[in-house]
């Protein structure tokens, strides 16, 4: 089995995927660079031991990662509890095998790239990939699997956290829809959610509408990421929402190689 590892910016997800390219199971932990290969061997076996899988199971592991400073322990778990030597998204022998057509390729968040390579094995023509993560990002890729450029915005939780820190009277709220369609608040609580999530959801439907005129033929809409099924349920933003892109993309990133060599 291959044991798949999405290194984002707030946590870090696990997948074990079975030979078929099946996720059988997926945990997360905080990202935390401080935290030790032994640290991470003693949750992962507690927690693949209650799913019924031991590390013995584990043949390949990958890891997508975007916190540098975490690399080290992720690939010295896969080392001294797996017996494998990872494989690192994008580099030798698993590069990316699509065009970054951007002007800083070696910049480009591996979560993205992975995204797009996902992204590709879902849907033919142009896709425009949303992903709701420590930041809202946009990506359009292209017809022939290309990433073609997008754009970054903050993510819904860094702007709750803002704004509970740097206003004194705002209290911290957990995000949710209002529970009314009405854009004018009448307490705070009420406000600062409408603020929030419908304020999102405008900057959604104005970047996809955006990018859907610049690109000028039709287009996909995938979203990914844990808030990305609650803007669907209440307003109809997207083609599709993929919670495992990223993952899958990883997975596909190793098929891909097995199969070339």
């Amino acid at each position: 089995m291959l044991l798949a590892i999405d290194n984002g910016n707030t946590n870090v997800k696990f997948a074990l995927v079975n030979d078929a390219g099946e996720i059988v199971c997926r945990w997360r932990i905080a990202t935390d660079p401080k935290r030790t290969a032994d640290e991470y061997a003693v949750w992962l076996n507690q927690l693949a031991e209650m799913e019924g899988y031991s590390r013995k199971d584990v043949t390949a592991v990958v890891i997508a990662t975007v916190v540098p400073r975490a690399l080290h322990n992720l690939q010295v778990l896969a080392t001294k509890y797996f017996g494998v030597e990872a494989l690192v998204a994008g580099r030798a022998p698993i590069e990316w095998g699509i065009a970054l057509r951007v002007d800083e390729p070696r910049a480009l968040g591996a979560d993205r790239a992975v995204n797009a390579i996902s992204a590709q094995a879902l849907e033919a023509g142009d896709k425009i990939v949303i992903s709701f993560g420590t930041a809202t990002t946009f990506d359009h890729i292209g017809a022939d699997g290309a990433y073609l450029g997008g754009s970054i915005a903050t993510g819904v939780s860094l702007s709750l956290d803002a704004l509970y820190e740097a206003a004194a009277m705002l209290p911290r709220i957990a995000i949710e829809p209002p529970p009314t369609a009405s854009v004018i608040g009448r307490d705070t609580v009420g406000q600062m959610q409408i603020g929030i999530y419908w304020g999102y959801v405008s900057m959604i439907e104005g970047m996809i509408a955006r990018m859907k005129a610049e690109i000028g033929r039709p287009v996909k809409v995938i979203a990914t990421g844990g808030l990305a099924v609650l803007f669907d349920k209440h307003a109809d933003l997207f083609d599709r929402v993929e919670p495992d892109l990223t993952l899958k993309g990883i997975a596909l990133l190793y098929a891909n190689r097995s199969q070339s060599t």
